[in-house]
């Protein structure tokens, strides 16, 4: 011990000489990389999202007539019932000419009345009256002709009685006439009728303009806007409200057009509200629409929520976990080993013989952090992790498992 200590130098050549040898040795075994094994285990592939609560009836209330806002009988967040005031308009007017409307037709209705209990009455005495002159008219031309005859009237007698009997026939034709339009189905009844109709639409339709001075709700719902005010002079198609009426929620949201492929309805999906990140609750899909959005490049997706939670409000944003397949022992690796994965030519690195092997695969779904091999590797297959350090196949490594 003495003697070596007294030559430090040979301890260093000694110490060089060993690291040169590992060193040797190390190089010949090849670069040290990461690995993992392709296993079988079930695998799930999920689309998550953001979207929003979406209220399928979102009724936008209206006024249909011009006017003075005398009453706004609803505020935002309001729970209305179906026939509840929600606006009401000054309605003076309108009950005036519904008042108008309404003498009209008592008037209308009246003629009618006339004609059928009187005037059938009148006209048929009318003809009778007639019918009785004529016969004394005719009668009397009898007499005249035969004293004429004998030369004992002047022939201006008898011209005064034929005038008599023709008078007489006319009136009758005319009294005839009148009692044929006071039938029933007379022209005199055919313009009594025509007028108390005429009436009658006039009546209703006075009475639709003022039912719209009252505007009221027609489902069940919440007030979500207001913007009208008592005092306020609206005209029509200006929005007073919005009511979201009461239906069973749904979700909305717009996943990337990529996953449309793995979308279909009835797929069940887990959802929260981003208020309530605790609170999950069961969705499904119910509509797919069939049209992409060209500036988003994603499509909209609707899903049922048949228990909704009561916390749920419209337009609420919520998290949506969709499971859009499933694969029990599927051969899985990390989703990092696999290169190119989102094109058709996806491949790995195997380590074979200590040696790097690329392997071309093909993919099935794509689970959290695990991407499923339909093709390509073996259940057991050493599979290369990335790292820093650019690899080649055919290159020697050392496997070390992560």
């Amino acid at each position: 011990m003495i003697r070596l200590s007294r030559r430090p130098g040979l301890w260093t050549v000694l110490a060089l000489t060993a690291a040169a040898g590992v060193a040797l040795a190390l190089r010949a075994r090849g670069s040290s990389v990461k690995v993992a094994l392709a296993t079988r285990r079930d695998l799930e592939q999920h689309v998550v999202a953001s979207g929003r609560v979406w209220v399928p009836t979102r009724v936008q209330v209206a006024a249909q007539t011009p006017g003075l806002v005398v009453a706004v009988g609803a505020i935002e967040g309001q729970r209305v019932k179906a026939g509840d005031l929600l606006v009401q308009i000054d309605d003076a007017e309108a009950r005036s000419a519904v008042s108008q409307a309404k003498a009209a037709v008592d008037q209308a209705n009246a003629r009618v009345e006339q004609l059928r209990r009187v005037g059938a009455i009148v006209a048929t005495e009318a003809v009778r009256q007639a019918d009785t002159n004529l016969d004394r008219a005719e009668v009397e031309l009898g007499r005249v002709q035969k004293l004429a005859a004998s030369g004992a009237l002047a022939q201006t007698s008898l011209d005064d009685a034929q005038r008599s009997v023709d008078l007489a026939r006319a009136q009758k034709t005319a009294a005839e006439a009148q009692r044929i339009a006071s039938a029933p189905m007379g022209a005199d009844s055919r313009v009594a009728l025509t007028a108390l109709l005429q009436a009658q639409a006039q009546y209703a339709g006075a009475n639709v303009r003022l039912a719209q001075t009252r505007i009221v709700a027609h489902h069940d719902g919440v007030v979500l806007t207001r913007s009208v005010e008592h005092g306020d002079v609206v005209q029509p198609s200006r929005t007073l409200m919005i009511v979201a009426a009461d239906a069973e929620p749904q979700l909305v949201f717009q996943p990337d057009e990529r996953n449309l492929a793995w979308i279909a309805l009835g797929q069940k999906a887990r959802a929260s509200a981003d208020a309530y990140p605790q609170e999950v609750f069961d969705a499904e899909v119910s509509y797919i629409a069939p049209s992409i959005d060209p500036q988003r490049g994603s499509v909209e997706v609707r899903l049922r929520v048949p228990r909704a939670p009561g916390f749920l409000l419209p337009d609420m944003t919520v998290s949506v976990d969709l499971t859009v397949a499933r694969h029990e022992k599927a051969l899985v690796v990390p989703s990092d080993a696999v290169r190119d994965a989102s094109t058709p030519a996806a491949w790995l690195f195997t380590v074979e013989n200590d040696r790097l092997v690329r392997k071309n695969v093909k993919l099935g779904i794509r689970g959290e952090g695990a991407t499923e091999i339909r093709e390509g590797v073996e259940e057991g297959a050493v599979v290369v992790l990335p790292g820093a350090q650019p690899r080649e196949a055919g290159e020697r490594v050392r496997a070390e498992r992560e």
